[in-house]
């Protein structure tokens, strides 16, 4: 109804800008201009490089989702044009119908949708990460049934929520919400709460006042920040060989390689905001297994190759090492 693409060409695409977002060739960079983050993206033919990364098999596998991108066109006029028509048929101004609530209706539709795009990372609060361009707006929240809580959103992707305060104006959370409680919705995803305390606390105590800073820490606050990382719970005490590697991955779900230290996914992979499948294709092979290709480290796409992690991803995966990788 909105003329946004369908459930399928949406999503993709919004995953995609948000494992984009730290990095400058995202679809919709701020950083490239107000005008092109708003609607001058639009008059530019994209080129989708990374398009092919992103995981789908969830959305190929819901018919609802099949159904609506197959007919997506004759969906989106009906609900969009038509039916707001035949509605106000019934009252004797069916023009009416058409232009306010089909026409007029959808560009004020896009121009709020564009608004998240482009005012919300150029102005308000940056109450959870300054990594980025996205900010919290109450008048964008109002305005787009909470998306408006942008910086929440980016800073923590995989939370269901655009806001995670009882006070943050978010319809969508509400709804959302109340599905789950009657059945409706399932696998709801939250951020950790000491997550969000300790991006909160950080923001606090290095606050920056940057419009877009280039970088979110200097390198003396990133030492700081990885001492006090590993002092939290990272576990390298150990050091495996490549061999040990090998044979404790076949008892384990999924063991990455980022930086020299061996990481334990195996209970985060369902977490992942990426997916499961980008984190498994880094997986080390089980012990005995055929191997056709030499397994590839993860550290390319953590560190940036596919996208540039925020703190909050790098302390929760300081979190979850095990060990460290020595050559023998």
């Amino acid at each position: 109804m909105a003329f946004q693409g369908s459930i399928k060409w949406w999503t993709l695409r919004h995953r995609l800008h948000h494992i984009c977002a730290f990095i400058q060739h995202c679809i919709y960079a701020a950083t490239r201009g107000l005008f092109f983050s708003h609607m001058g993206w639009i008059f530019r033919k994209p080129v989708y490089e990374k398009i092919t990364l992103i995981e789908k098999d969830d959305l190929d596998r819901d018919p609802v989702v099949r159904f609506q991108h197959k007919y997506y066109v004759p969906l989106a006029l009906f609900t969009g044009l038509v039916m707001p028509t035949l509605i106000a048929a019934t009252w004797g101004d069916a023009i009416g119908g058409y232009i306010w609530g089909g026409l007029v209706g959808r560009v004020l539709v896009w121009h709020c949708t564009f608004l998240v795009n482009s005012l919300a990372h150029w102005e308000g609060l940056q109450p959870y990460t300054d990594e980025i361009t996205a900010r919290g707006n109450l008048l964008f929240a109002m305005l787009t049934c909470g998306e408006g809580n942008h910086n929440f959103q980016h800073a923590f992707p995989h939370d269901f929520r655009a806001g995670p305060n009882i006070l943050d104006w978010d319809p969508s959370k509400w709804i959302i919400t109340m599905l789950h409680r009657v059945g409706l919705t399932t696998g709801l995803r939250r951020a950790k709460i000491e997550d969000i305390a300790a991006a909160k606390s950080w923001m606090q105590s290095h606050h920056h006042h940057e419009p877009f800073p280039a970088s979110s820490a200097s390198e003396e606050d990133e030492e700081d920040e990885s001492d006090s990382l590993d002092a939290e719970g990272s576990c390298v005490m150990v050091q495996w060989s490549l061999d040990d590697l090998m044979r404790n991955a076949r008892d384990k779900g999924c063991l990455l390689v980022i930086d020299g230290f061996v990481v334990d996914a195996s209970s985060y992979v369902g977490e992942h905001p990426g997916g499961s499948v980008f984190l498994k294709r880094y997986a080390v092979p089980k012990e005995g297994a055929s191997v056709t290709e030499k397994w590839r480290e993860a550290s390319w796409a953590f560190g940036g190759g596919m996208n540039v992690h925020s703190r909050i991803a790098k302390r929760r995966m300081r979190s979850m090492r095990v060990a460290r990788l020595v050559e023998e």
